[in-house]
């Protein structure tokens, strides 16, 4: 077997499984409705996914961005009913495996597949030169193949919910996530002129690849281990105060003033957009708008964990 198709087991190897396949970026209400089918036969479910995106490798460029990290995915993954994840590392020499390899090789010779569930636009093998039907014709293996708009009643895709973030429509992307989207990182330094204010907030460095919502202010959450708490979110330059900076992902844990998160892995959730990022006269201005913002980030949290 070429390293380039060995799998990397996120939980127990399970051979003879239903396997699901994608890449799963988000684990969206569409990938939840390949996982609800799965578990409905009578089966461990396996995800078999790929890291990193193939759009990556195959445009020599870093590809689309990131819903969740890896690490993230695995995890929505399992949260959603499956046993195993395994992750193929997707490399050019990977890419150039025909429909039959990949068939043989993975689904057969390293997974036992008993059965397969897929969206009805999966493509995989060289050139994506295998879909759903040359699937049910070589593999000998029952096919399901969902027809995911159908389904739902409505457009679900990973690249929906990118351009819905990034457009700072986050409600739209809660929706077909059926959750919040998220951010995580360590809680590095910044310029601490927040907790000068009076509204000390958690600097969050994401990675580079991430996606991330327009620049603004959000009611969501900041999640630092097994401590929640609502808060107001800011993206943007902080354009208000002078010089220049580049963009900032800062969170306001409401209420919380004696916090010291620095050096933690942190994760901020998204739950609503408050207003665009504005250049205040002052500093006054700014804090009765931020006193305004948090006080509506609370009312929005109150009822929803």
């Amino acid at each position: 077997m070429n390293k380039s198709a060995e799998l990397n087991w996120h939980g127990a190897p399970l051979m003879g499984a239903t396997v699901i396949i994608g890449i799963f970026d988000g684990v969206h209400k569409g990938h939840q409705a390949i996982i609800k089918k799965a578990l409905t036969l009578n089966a461990p479910v396996v995800a078999l996914t790929f890291h990193p995106h193939p759009a990556a490798v195959l445009s020599n460029n870093t590809g689309p961005s990131e819903l969740l990290t890896l690490t993230e995915r695995v995890h929505q993954l399992m949260v959603h009913g499956v046993s195993s994840v395994a992750v193929i590392e997707f490399t050019s020499e990977f890419s150039k495996l025909t429909p039959d390899e990949f068939i043989k090789l993975i689904l057969k010779d390293q997974l036992g597949a008993k059965e397969l569930v897929v969206g009805a636009n999966f493509r995989f093998g060289t050139k994506a030169s295998g879909d759903t039907n040359y699937l049910k014709e070589h593999s000998a293996l029952p096919v399901y193949a969902l027809d995911l708009e159908s389904e739902l009643g409505t457009s679900v895709s990973s690249t929906r919910i990118r351009e819905a973030i990034i457009g700072g429509n986050i409600e739209i992307a809660r929706e077909l996530l059926t959750r919040p989207h998220q951010l995580i990182g360590p809680v590095i330094h910044g310029e601490k002129r927040g907790r000068q204010i009076g509204y000390p907030t958690a600097n969050i460095e994401v990675s580079t690849n991430a996606t991330i919502p327009s620049d603004g202010v959000y009611a969501g959450w900041l999640t630092v281990g097994t401590h929640k708490w609502p808060a107001a979110i800011s993206i943007g330059t902080n354009p208000t105060f002078d010089g220049v900076r580049g963009r900032q992902i800062e969170a306001y844990a409401l209420d919380q003033t004696d916090l010291d998160l620095y050096g933690s892995i942190a994760k901020v959730e998204f739950g609503w957009r408050l207003r665009d990022t504005i250049k205040f006269d002052g500093l006054d201005p700014l804090l009765a708008q931020m006193k305004i913002d948090c006080d509506k980030a609370r009312e929005l949290t109150r009822y929803h964990a």
